[in-house]
Protein backbone atom coordinates (compact mmCIF):
# COMPACT_ATOMS: atom_id res chain seq x y z
CA UNK A 1 0.00 0.00 0.00
CA UNK A 2 2.63 2.61 0.69
CA UNK A 3 5.25 1.33 -1.48
CA UNK A 4 8.17 1.66 1.20
CA UNK A 5 9.98 -1.48 0.38
CA UNK A 6 13.81 -1.01 0.70
CA UNK A 7 14.13 1.99 2.64
CA UNK A 8 15.83 2.27 5.39
CA UNK A 9 14.09 4.15 8.58
CA UNK A 10 15.84 4.74 11.93
CA UNK A 11 13.73 4.67 14.96
CA UNK A 12 14.71 6.12 18.03
CA UNK A 13 13.17 4.71 21.96
CA UNK A 14 12.46 1.33 19.63
CA UNK A 15 12.54 -0.97 22.87
CA UNK A 16 9.52 -0.71 23.93
CA UNK A 17 5.63 1.37 23.59
CA UNK A 18 5.20 3.61 20.46
CA UNK A 19 8.72 3.07 19.71
CA UNK A 20 8.71 -1.13 19.49
CA UNK A 21 5.01 -0.44 17.34
CA UNK A 22 6.35 2.10 15.03
CA UNK A 23 9.42 -0.51 14.25
CA UNK A 24 7.24 -3.63 13.94
CA UNK A 25 4.45 -1.43 11.46
CA UNK A 26 7.50 -0.27 9.76
CA UNK A 27 9.10 -3.90 9.23
CA UNK A 28 5.29 -4.83 7.50
CA UNK A 29 5.99 -2.75 5.03
CA UNK A 30 9.40 -4.06 4.07
CA UNK A 31 11.78 -1.09 5.59
CA UNK A 32 14.99 -2.19 6.78
CA UNK A 33 15.22 -0.82 10.17
CA UNK A 34 18.13 0.74 12.43
CA UNK A 35 16.42 0.50 16.39
CA UNK A 36 18.17 3.06 18.67
CA UNK A 37 17.97 2.89 22.71
CA UNK A 38 19.61 2.67 25.66
CA UNK A 39 19.16 -0.93 26.02
CA UNK A 40 20.64 -3.45 23.89
CA UNK A 41 19.06 -6.45 25.14
CA UNK A 42 15.20 -4.86 25.08
CA UNK A 43 16.10 -4.02 21.35
CA UNK A 44 17.54 -7.88 20.57
CA UNK A 45 14.05 -8.82 21.85
CA UNK A 46 12.49 -6.36 19.49
CA UNK A 47 14.41 -7.94 16.52
CA UNK A 48 13.27 -11.15 16.84
CA UNK A 49 9.74 -10.53 17.37
CA UNK A 50 10.20 -8.36 13.72
CA UNK A 51 12.55 -11.06 12.52
CA UNK A 52 9.28 -13.53 12.90
CA UNK A 53 7.38 -11.80 10.49
CA UNK A 54 9.43 -9.96 8.28
CA UNK A 55 12.45 -10.85 6.56
CA UNK A 56 13.80 -7.35 6.55
CA UNK A 57 17.28 -6.14 7.81
CA UNK A 58 17.09 -5.23 11.27
CA UNK A 59 20.20 -3.95 13.39
CA UNK A 60 20.48 -2.18 16.81
CA UNK A 61 22.31 0.28 18.70
CA UNK A 62 22.93 1.14 22.46
CA UNK A 63 22.93 4.64 22.05
CA UNK A 64 22.08 7.85 24.47
CA UNK A 65 20.66 10.24 22.40
CA UNK A 66 21.86 13.00 24.35
CA UNK A 67 25.26 12.66 23.26
CA UNK A 68 26.11 14.22 19.96
CA UNK A 69 29.60 12.85 19.80
CA UNK A 70 27.99 9.26 20.09
CA UNK A 71 25.12 10.06 18.06
CA UNK A 72 27.20 10.72 14.86
CA UNK A 73 29.21 7.85 14.74
CA UNK A 74 26.13 5.73 15.21
CA UNK A 75 24.70 7.91 11.82
CA UNK A 76 28.41 7.16 10.32
CA UNK A 77 28.08 3.06 10.88
CA UNK A 78 24.74 3.40 9.79
CA UNK A 79 25.59 5.25 6.59
CA UNK A 80 28.82 2.53 5.93
CA UNK A 81 26.35 -0.59 6.49
CA UNK A 82 23.17 0.93 4.05
CA UNK A 83 24.20 3.27 2.14
CA UNK A 84 21.67 6.08 3.09
CA UNK A 85 18.96 7.00 5.47
CA UNK A 86 15.35 7.42 3.92
CA UNK A 87 12.91 7.84 6.74
CA UNK A 88 14.01 8.83 11.00
CA UNK A 89 11.15 8.62 13.79
CA UNK A 90 12.45 10.22 16.55
CA UNK A 91 10.57 8.93 19.12
CA UNK A 92 13.05 8.54 22.08
CA UNK A 93 11.82 10.11 25.40
CA UNK A 94 11.36 10.12 29.08
CA UNK A 95 9.61 11.74 31.82
CA UNK A 96 10.01 12.79 35.32
CA UNK A 97 7.55 14.42 36.30
CA UNK A 98 6.80 16.70 39.25
CA UNK A 99 5.17 20.27 40.33
CA UNK A 100 7.84 23.22 39.55
CA UNK A 101 8.23 23.96 42.93
CA UNK A 102 9.58 20.47 43.91
CA UNK A 103 11.56 19.95 40.74
CA UNK A 104 15.21 19.43 40.83
CA UNK A 105 17.26 21.29 37.83
CA UNK A 106 18.42 17.46 36.98
CA UNK A 107 15.72 16.52 36.54
CA UNK A 108 14.45 19.50 34.44
CA UNK A 109 17.58 18.85 32.28
CA UNK A 110 17.35 15.57 31.78
CA UNK A 111 14.17 15.49 30.49
CA UNK A 112 14.89 18.58 28.07
CA UNK A 113 18.44 16.87 27.07
CA UNK A 114 16.86 13.82 26.26
CA UNK A 115 13.58 14.55 24.63
CA UNK A 116 14.54 17.92 22.86
CA UNK A 117 18.58 17.76 22.28
CA UNK A 118 18.12 14.39 21.65
CA UNK A 119 15.54 15.32 18.20
CA UNK A 120 18.08 18.04 17.40
CA UNK A 121 21.23 15.59 18.06
CA UNK A 122 19.71 12.77 16.20
CA UNK A 123 18.49 15.52 13.08
CA UNK A 124 21.29 17.38 13.21
CA UNK A 125 23.28 13.84 12.23
CA UNK A 126 20.49 12.59 9.68
CA UNK A 127 20.27 15.48 7.86
CA UNK A 128 23.19 16.10 5.88
CA UNK A 129 22.99 12.74 4.68
CA UNK A 130 19.48 13.36 3.30
CA UNK A 131 20.63 16.48 1.82
CA UNK A 132 23.13 15.21 -0.24
CA UNK A 133 20.56 12.11 -0.90
CA UNK A 134 18.01 14.73 -2.39
CA UNK A 135 15.00 12.77 -0.15
CA UNK A 136 13.86 12.14 3.54
CA UNK A 137 11.37 11.69 5.78
CA UNK A 138 11.72 13.30 9.42
CA UNK A 139 9.26 12.52 11.74
CA UNK A 140 8.96 13.74 15.51
CA UNK A 141 6.99 12.02 18.05
CA UNK A 142 5.89 14.87 20.35
CA UNK A 143 2.59 14.98 22.99
CA UNK A 144 -0.75 16.93 23.34
CA UNK A 145 1.15 17.41 25.92
CA UNK A 146 3.39 19.90 24.25
CA UNK A 147 0.36 21.29 22.94
CA UNK A 148 -1.56 21.73 26.34
CA UNK A 149 0.04 21.38 28.74
CA UNK A 150 -0.15 19.39 32.07
CA UNK A 151 -0.23 19.71 35.90
CA UNK A 152 3.16 18.46 36.98
CA UNK A 153 4.97 18.11 33.62
CA UNK A 154 6.39 21.66 33.38
CA UNK A 155 9.39 19.71 31.75
CA UNK A 156 7.76 17.23 29.83
CA UNK A 157 5.61 19.73 28.24
CA UNK A 158 8.26 21.92 27.59
CA UNK A 159 10.28 19.54 26.05
CA UNK A 160 7.32 18.00 23.84
CA UNK A 161 6.91 21.94 22.52
CA UNK A 162 10.05 22.71 22.33
CA UNK A 163 9.97 19.55 19.27
CA UNK A 164 6.99 20.78 17.62
CA UNK A 165 9.12 24.39 17.01
CA UNK A 166 11.85 22.23 15.90
CA UNK A 167 10.04 20.17 13.63
CA UNK A 168 8.63 23.70 11.91
CA UNK A 169 11.65 25.15 11.40
CA UNK A 170 13.19 22.54 9.81
CA UNK A 171 10.33 21.99 7.52
CA UNK A 172 11.11 25.49 6.19
CA UNK A 173 14.90 24.59 6.20
CA UNK A 174 14.44 21.22 4.44
CA UNK A 175 11.65 21.60 1.78
CA UNK A 176 13.66 22.67 -1.00
CA UNK A 177 15.49 19.08 -0.75
CA UNK A 178 12.70 16.95 -1.35
CA UNK A 179 12.87 16.56 2.85
CA UNK A 180 9.31 16.63 4.56
CA UNK A 181 9.43 16.99 8.24
CA UNK A 182 6.49 16.34 10.49
CA UNK A 183 5.46 15.89 14.08
CA UNK A 184 3.24 13.49 15.78
CA UNK A 185 1.43 14.97 18.93
CA UNK A 186 -0.05 11.34 20.63
CA UNK A 187 -2.95 12.21 23.18
CA UNK A 188 -3.35 8.97 26.04
CA UNK A 189 -2.33 6.27 23.84
CA UNK A 190 -2.52 2.58 26.26
CA UNK A 191 0.70 1.50 27.69
CA UNK A 192 1.99 0.72 30.86
CA UNK A 193 1.30 4.00 31.85
CA UNK A 194 -2.43 3.92 31.40
CA UNK A 195 -2.83 0.43 32.82
CA UNK A 196 -1.49 1.11 36.18
CA UNK A 197 -4.06 4.22 36.58
CA UNK A 198 -6.54 3.78 39.27
CA UNK A 199 -10.00 3.60 38.21
CA UNK A 200 -11.25 7.39 39.00
CA UNK A 201 -8.17 8.53 37.23
CA UNK A 202 -9.07 6.75 34.11
CA UNK A 203 -12.55 7.63 33.93
CA UNK A 204 -11.83 11.26 34.36
CA UNK A 205 -9.06 10.74 31.28
CA UNK A 206 -11.83 9.25 29.30
CA UNK A 207 -14.03 11.59 30.07
CA UNK A 208 -11.87 14.21 28.44
CA UNK A 209 -11.86 12.22 24.96
CA UNK A 210 -14.31 12.43 22.29
CA UNK A 211 -14.46 8.64 21.25
CA UNK A 212 -14.05 7.74 25.16
CA UNK A 213 -11.07 5.17 25.03
CA UNK A 214 -7.77 5.00 24.87
CA UNK A 215 -5.79 4.96 21.38
CA UNK A 216 -3.41 2.28 21.04
CA UNK A 217 0.26 2.31 19.90
CA UNK A 218 -0.82 1.02 16.78
CA UNK A 219 -2.65 4.24 15.96
CA UNK A 220 0.81 6.32 16.03
CA UNK A 221 2.71 3.55 14.08
CA UNK A 222 0.16 3.72 11.27
CA UNK A 223 0.41 7.24 11.09
CA UNK A 224 4.01 7.21 10.96
CA UNK A 225 3.73 4.57 7.93
CA UNK A 226 1.89 6.81 5.94
CA UNK A 227 4.17 9.66 6.84
CA UNK A 228 6.91 7.87 6.00
CA UNK A 229 5.71 6.84 2.70
CA UNK A 230 5.32 8.94 -0.64
CA UNK A 231 1.56 9.18 -0.28
CA UNK A 232 2.48 12.15 2.38
CA UNK A 233 5.37 14.07 0.29
CA UNK A 234 2.84 17.45 -0.02
CA UNK A 235 2.61 17.15 3.59
CA UNK A 236 5.21 18.71 5.71
CA UNK A 237 5.57 21.36 8.63
CA UNK A 238 2.62 20.39 10.08
CA UNK A 239 1.48 18.83 13.75
CA UNK A 240 -0.84 15.83 13.83
CA UNK A 241 -3.11 14.71 17.17
CA UNK A 242 -3.80 11.29 17.62
CA UNK A 243 -6.39 12.07 20.65
CA UNK A 244 -9.62 10.81 19.72
CA UNK A 245 -11.28 14.50 20.11
CA UNK A 246 -9.36 15.00 23.36
CA UNK A 247 -11.04 18.70 24.72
Amino acid sequence: MYNLKNKTAIVTGASKGIGKNIAINLSKHNVNLCLLSRSIDKLNIVKKEIQKISDVEVSCFEIDVKDIKKVELCIKKIIETNNKIDILVNNAGITKDNLILRMKKEDWDEVININLTGYFNMCKSVTKYMIKQKYGRIINISSIIGLKGNLGQANYSASKAGIIGLSNSLSKELGSRNITVNTIAPGFIKTNMTDNLDEKSKKDFLNKISLKKFGKTEDVANLVCFLASDLSSYITGQTINIDGGMN
